[in-house]
């Protein structure tokens, strides 16, 4: 059996996701994607097809829209309807990644160091340390800068999904208060807080003149 790299499966995982999103994303859900995205990007709009950040921040929403967002009228996300979704047929492979990704781990995590082919990450939320090997996506992180990822198990290993959102190094004090806090108090929200800072992050393209340290303020919650 041959055993496939982080890459080739991350690859596998988009495919499902894409195959997922045909339908939720699609004419049908029309109505739903809208709504979504006005939740998400408010109080900024969409970016435009151009824009140099587009394809980051279409991957960041669609990924939110996928395994976070709850459905109009419904409790679930579309990764959680996908097996009672008519319209979809998944093989016996494609089951297996779907209850993978059903496992995943979203949050704000902070490179800790690399050591030979493992690279260490802190979960900040969790206060846990991941080892991921051969990470699928090559990027560089510099120390304590903090990013938003969501991960997906496999094999005793993490999958990095797509939509990544790196904030900036002078947002740090700000985030790791909000951590603290989160930490401290279990009904706060962790997915609220991490939208919560990706739209702070969106701002520091639109209001480039407003230094990163009032854009992630008490001031700015959104």
């Amino acid at each position: 059996m041959t055993i496939k790299t982080p890459k080739e499966l991350f690859g596998d995982y988009a495919a499902v996701i894409q195959k997922s999103l045909a339908h939720f994303a699609g004419p049908l859900h029309k109505d739903e994607v809208q709504d979504a995205k006005v939740r998400f990007f408010q109080p900024l709009s969409v970016p435009e097809e151009s824009s140099p950040q587009f394809e980051m921040r279409m991957s960041q929403f669609f990924d939110w829209y996928f395994f976070t967002r709850s459905l109009n009228g419904f409790r679930q996300t579309p990764l959680e309807s996908l097996f009672l979704t008519r319209e979809l047929r998944f093989d016996p492979e494609e089951i297996v990644l779907i209850d993978h990704m059903r496992h995943h781990r979203h949050g704000l995590f902070e490179y800790v160091k690399t050591k030979g082919d493992t690279v260490i990450f802190l979960d900040l939320l969790k206060n846990e340390k991941l080892q991921i090997v051969n990470p699928n996506f090559g990027f560089g992180v510099e120390s304590e800068q903090i990013f938003e990822a969501r991960l997906v198990p496999n094999g005793g290993n993490w999958i990095f999904m797509r939509g990544f959102c790196f904030h900036p190094q002078d947002a740090r004090k700000y985030i790791l208060a909000e951590v603290k806090a989160h930490r401290k108090d279990p009904d706060l929200s962790p997915q609220d807080l991490m939208l919560r800072l990706l739209k702070m992050n969106m701002r520091t393209e639109q209001y480039k003149h407003v230094s990163v340290q009032k854009i992630y303020s008490d001031e700015a919650r959104a």
